[in-house]
């Protein structure tokens, strides 16, 4: 971590990072006895929301502490306010490293104990939020380098609410949730209460994400609006006209529109009637006939409507664990509730802090559907990165005379729409992430618990400041048949991405050429028809492309994945990565995910979780024999261009090549997805994946013995039913995976049916001349090797006929297997 401390008798300020290449905004404090606290709770929270950009979390913060009451002169005190922020900006610009003509040159007259640190890079926050433009005019009075990349947002970049980023980052998250419910919020009305009115940013721009949005209710700081039964079309309309004024608040609604019953009331109010309306719409009992305004609220958020949206400022919801003491937000105590009491089945956060993590926890514990603030407003720090990212690849062309700061300027308005797709991209595998997970949790507990341990040891995660459960806790939910939540899972996907990446920042793969394609899908179409070179010797490419693969790895992998790996192979976190990066491109994983992400509210969401779950294994079986039978490091270009075509020439060819059980079960799948409306291509591609893996084996067993692909895998199927591996494979699968141990056992005995299948192909192709069927080399071999092949046949019915199936009898069929080998050696 680095922090740089600014003390006048001005201004008081401090900026923490988390790494050389952090980010992160610049707060107004308030809290002048212990800013630095507050700053250090914020620049955490920033770690875990920076994880799907460039740079780690950073945060900053200062007090002024000659203000002028505002109530007496409000400009002065304004004023006084920027002064102060200038002269913290100038204080950090004073020992923080400039780039001149790509030479680093330090601060003169600064005597420095580090190293080279050019990288310092601001935004908007609490208090800043219109300042940006004002950092950048100090950023270019030192002439550093990063010009007016230094504070995104200002008046030549990215306006957030003219964009509606964060609120459409955030409904990624809402649609998601609600596929799951099978409820397209796209087509289908439904209910909604929210925090916020229709002039903020977040609020304001969620609430015209859907025509089918039907708002029962919100609050903000000076009303409270209900409409019981309001009209879809209607209230949208009139929801945009006030959005649209430049100023507004609910006041501004035009009652008319509102349904029987509803209104817009004061929060200045000593009470407000409830009618049976009122009553009806949000769940209240019929004996009421007035509220407070602060009961009232209570009784929007507990109200048994679909949605929940967040868009304001403050903690509404805590668990019932906590009292309003810990939530620290002592103006909204009276109309704070507790996670298990609401009634909505979905939560958006668009806004920061709207719930505890507890309170979070609790409500997903009692069936809701909810991620986090971190999550789910990611997009907008990820539109800041993009625009910082672009600003620094172009700004090197305005100092070039390439162009000029007029059409630089241009360039980034005409690329708005793109950059907004290309971060909505993050919101939505994040979500897919997780989801994927949730269908996994319980059965991954025990591997999510081995993962949490092991980054407690190394340092990066104290579970319980992250209300991460404990291990007594980890049994109470195993005994329950619970896994982790989604406010845990989401925890956990974030530490996932900021150790991975911070450990393969540090090795080759970010500079493999191979990965020059990936660190240009970062940046918007026209950039990359543009200027690829720029691309590649961008400042930033290796944390670019460290971002961008970390995010699909561990997005696509999960969370566990990595590490698991690491326990069974012994292999290092860059060996697993590439060997990933290569399974992924042989089996065209990409292809398959991109279908099912076209399928959305067409079928049924557990449908395609199961498909990208599906695909998922696949990968992680190919990274898996990739690890265990190639050379390591693996060169990424040479092995995908090795494997690829063969892999994919023997894949197209598997409903021919199968037989018996195998057969089956690739019409089973096929049939299934089918009939569940998934399109024939990518029902039969699916279809194949269990038979997809040993393709692998294949081309390298074609490649050892210079034969055909085709020739090898017919063979290859061919004594998949013969000797029934399938179904020894199954049954290994099924085997336990609760510790480390069971872990490695299974993985081991796995590997070891899956190396002699592919050493008895090529027993069986050493049989006979090259042009012998399938069945005349089977039968060749079989006179060659009967007495010990009528024994093995003998014990491996008698183990598939068993009963139950445990390591003893399933490491005495590998023994049985393994005699085929020896006797024909």
């Amino acid at each position: 971590a680095f922090e740089i401390w600014v003390y006048s008798p001005r201004v008081e300020g401090v900026h923490l990072r988390f790494g050389k290449v952090a980010r992160g905004g610049l707060r107004w404090s308030d809290r002048r006895e212990d800013f630095r606290t507050e700053i250090l709770g914020l620049v955490k929270a920033q770690m875990v929301k920076n994880t799907v950009i460039v740079p780690v979390g950073a945060k900053g913060g200062f007090v002024a502490k000659q203000l002028p009451d505002p109530a007496v002169d409000r400009d002065a005190w304004l004023a006084e306010g920027i002064a102060s922020y200038k002269m913290f900006i100038s204080a950090l610009l004073d020992i923080t490293d400039n780039m001149v003509a790509g030479e680093v040159v330090p601060p003169a007259d600064v005597v420095r104990h580090d190293e080279d640190d050019t990288y310092l890079v601001v935004a908007a926050d609490k208090g800043t939020a219109t300042f940006s433009d004002i950092a950048n005019g100090v950023a270019e009075s030192y002439n550093f380098w990063l010009g007016d990349a230094f504070a995104s947002g200002g008046s030549a970049g990215y306006d957030h609410k003219g964009m509606g980023i964060t609120a459409r980052g955030a409904w990624e998250s809402v649609k998601r949730h609600f596929r799951e419910l099978d409820l397209d919020t796209q087509s289908e009305d439904f209910t909604v209460v929210g925090i916020g009115d229709m002039s903020g940013d977040v609020f304001g721009n969620g609430m015209l994400l859907s025509e089918h949005i039907r708002l029962v209710a919100a609050f903000d700081h000076r009303h409270i609006f209900i409409d019981p039964k309001p009209d879809a079309a209607t209230s949208y309309a009139e929801r945009r006209r006030i959005f649209e004024l430049p100023r507004s608040s609910w006041a501004d609604y035009n009652t008319e529109l509102i349904s029987a019953g509803g209104g817009v009331f004061p929060r200045t109010a000593k009470s407000i009637p409830v009618n049976a309306h009122i009553r009806e719409a949000l769940g209240i009992e019929d004996k009421v006939a007035k509220m407070t305004p602060a009961d009232l609220m209570k009784a929007i958020l507990k109200a048994p409507v679909d949605l929940l949206w967040n868009g304001g400022i403050g903690t509404y919801v805590k668990a019932s664990t906590e009292t309003h003491a810990d939530v620290g937000d002592k103006a909204n105590d009276p109309i704070r509730v507790d996670g298990a009491d609401l009634r909505v089945r979905v939560v958006g956060e668009g806004g920061n802090l709207g719930l505890t993590q507890l309170g979070r926890i609790e409500f997903a514990l009692h069936g809701g559907k909810i991620n986090t603030d971190a999550i789910d407003n990611s997009a907008g720090v990820d539109t800041s990165d993009h625009e910082v990212n672009i600003k620094i690849l172009l700004n090197g062309l305005v100092t070039e005379g390439d162009m000029t700061v007029k059409q630089r300027n241009k360039l980034l308005a005409e690329m708005t729409d793109e950059v907004g797709r290309l971060v909505l991209r993050n919101n939505y595998a994040q979500n897919t992430a997780i989801a994927n997970a949730l269908a996994q949790s319980k059965d991954m507990l025990h591997a999510q618990q081995r993962f949490m341990r092991h980054l407690v040891r190394e340092g990066h995660l104290d579970r319980a400041l992250e209300f991460l459960p404990t291990d007594r806790q980890i049994r109470e939910r195993l005994g329950a048949a619970q896994g982790l939540t989604s406010p845990e899972t989401a925890v956990l996907l974030a530490y996932t991405k900021i150790t991975v990446a911070e450990e393969l920042l540090h090795t080759s793969l970010p500079d493999d050429p191979y990965l020059h394609g990936l660190l240009h899908t970062y940046f918007p179409a026209a950039l990359r028809e543009k200027f690829p070179e720029q691309i590649d010797n961008h400042p930033l490419h290796r944390e670019i492309t460290t971002t961008v693969l970390v995010n699909d790895t561990v997005n696509t992998g999960g969370t566990t994945y990595l590490h698991r790996l690491r326990e069974e192979t012994g292999a290092s976190l860059e060996e697993i990565v590439r060997a990933q990066t290569v399974a992924r491109a042989i089996f065209r994983s990409g292809v398959v995910w991109d279908g099912v992400e076209s399928l959305d509210n067409q079928v049924e969401a557990a449908v395609l979780t199961r498909i990208r779950l599906h695909s998922r294994r696949l990968v992680e079986r190919g990274t898996r024999w990739l690890l265990n039978n190639r050379p390591q490091p693996l060169q990424l270009a040479e092995t995908v261009e090795f494997f690829g075509d063969r892999v994919e020439q023997v894949w197209s060819q598997l409903p021919k090549l199968l037989r018996g059980a195998d057969l089956e079960w690739y019409q089973k799948i096929y049939d299934e997805l089918s009939g569940a409306g998934v399109p024939d291509e990518l029902a039969t591609r699916v279809a194949g994946f269990s038979s997809a893996f040993p393709t692998l084996d294949i081309v390298s067993v074609a490649d050892r013995m210079g034969r055909d692909p085709m020739d090898v895998a017919e063979v290859y199927y061919d004594l998949a039913d013969r000797l029934h591996i399938t179904q020894l494979m199954d049954r290994i699968i099924e085997l336990p995976r609760a510790d480390r141990w069971q872990s490695m056992a299974r993985a081991s005995i796995r590997e070891d049916l899956y190396a002699a299948h592919s050493a008895l192909t090529a027993d069986v192709l050493a049989v006979g001349n090259g042009t012998s069927t399938p069945e005349q080399r089977f039968k060749a071999w079989e006179e060659k090797n009967a007495p010990i092949l009528s024994r093995a046949r003998t014990t491996l019915d008698e183990i598939q006929g068993s009963d139950a199936f445990d390591l003893a009898n399933l490491s005495v069929a590998m023994r049985t297997m393994r005699t085929l080998l020896r006797q024909h050696s």
